[in-house]
């Protein structure tokens, strides 16, 4: 039933964000809001509104190495899994952006929270709010510098919904982002008692997995749409947000104590590794192009790490 509670509530999770990013939109258009902001800013938010919420809930509900470890494992599965399945399927380009401002600011994101956690295990409100500060000054860089940024969701003519249809949308997303979470994280909570093992390891596996899917899935549906647009940047994007949006709006909320030694002494540091070797990946073997032999060595890297976790984890 536990993992009925886990696989119902990320369904419930992504429909509601689905619905919740559609009324976003909806109303962004409304206010005349110009594409270019809704989406750096609305549509960026709406997609991760199922992380936050996720960790914001679980952090109230006092299981906040499951709202830590939600993030850390969301972010190494967006480059090892999903990158890894894409590009293994499809060859993509990768635009200068990704080395002039979009790794650095995950680099430094990243960074950032590890300093932040790595003395004393906490990320206090204050830290929270220097990420969040980050963040809305990583926006506005971009705002200011970035004139090409398209996203997939904001239709290119005017208004396509009525307003009865965004509030609809707004509402049921909302309840179906609440409903999702709780059943999530009860199953989660329930799981990590039963089978008497820490809540980050539920939090960095099958929680992660089940927040980075949308992105799976999306760029598969590019692939075999045979469309272009399938960009390093998103994915990159959706880990500076992790960092600096979920976990910052969350430790705002309440601070975010780390309990589980493990989630300091490894899985942060495999995080900041598969961040990093994205860099020369780029670059060798083929300049600026991600092909075969790097989704394979970033699938090799994700299998390892989940095979790390289950071998040193006591399921008995």
């Amino acid at each position: 039933m536990d993992l009925l509670y886990i696989i119902g509530g990320l369904i419930v999770l992504i429909a509601g964000g689905n619905w919740l990013l559609k009324a976003a939109i909806g109303f962004s258009l409304r206010l005349n809001i110009p594409k270019i902001v809704i989406g750096m800013t609305v549509v960026s938010f709406a997609t991760s509104a199922p992380e936050l919420i996720v960790s914001v809930n679980a952090a109230l509900n006092g299981s906040t190495d499951l709202a830590f470890s939600n993030v850390i494992g969301s972010n190494i599965a967006n480059l090892g899994l999903v990158l890894g399945i894409t590009i293994v399927l499809s060859t993509i380009s990768v635009e200068k952006s990704f080395y002039k401002t979009d790794w650095p600011a995950m680099m430094l994101a990243s960074v950032l929270l590890y300093l932040f956690i790595v003395f004393d295990g906490e990320l206090q409100r204050y830290e929270g709010g220097i990420l969040f500060v980050a963040l809305i000054v990583f926006l506005v860089y971009l705002l200011k510098f970035k004139k090409n940024v398209v996203s997939d969701e904001i239709p290119e003519d005017g208004i396509t919904t009525p307003l009865y249809k965004d509030i609809l949308y707004f509402v049921l997303g909302g309840l179906a982002l609440y409903g999702g979470s709780e059943l999530l994280i009860a199953g989660a909570i329930n799981m990590a008692a039963y089978y008497q093992i820490s809540e980050s390891v539920i939090g960095v596996t099958i929680v992660s997995l089940g927040t980075s899917i949308p992105e799976l899935a999306a760029s598969v549906i590019a692939i075999i749409k045979k469309e272009k647009a399938i960009s390093l940047g998103n994915l990159i994007g959706s880990n500076i947000f992790n960092i600096l949006a979920v976990l910052g709006i969350t430790s705002m909320i309440i601070p975010i104590k780390v309990s589980d030694p493990r989630l300091l002494e490894m899985d942060i540091f495999w995080m900041l590794g598969v961040s990093l070797m994205v860099l020369p990946l780029v670059f060798v073997p083929k300049y600026m192009k991600l092909g075969w032999r790097e989704g394979l060595f970033l699938l090799a890297s994700y299998l390892i790490f989940i095979y790390n976790i289950i071998i040193i984890t006591d399921f008995s």
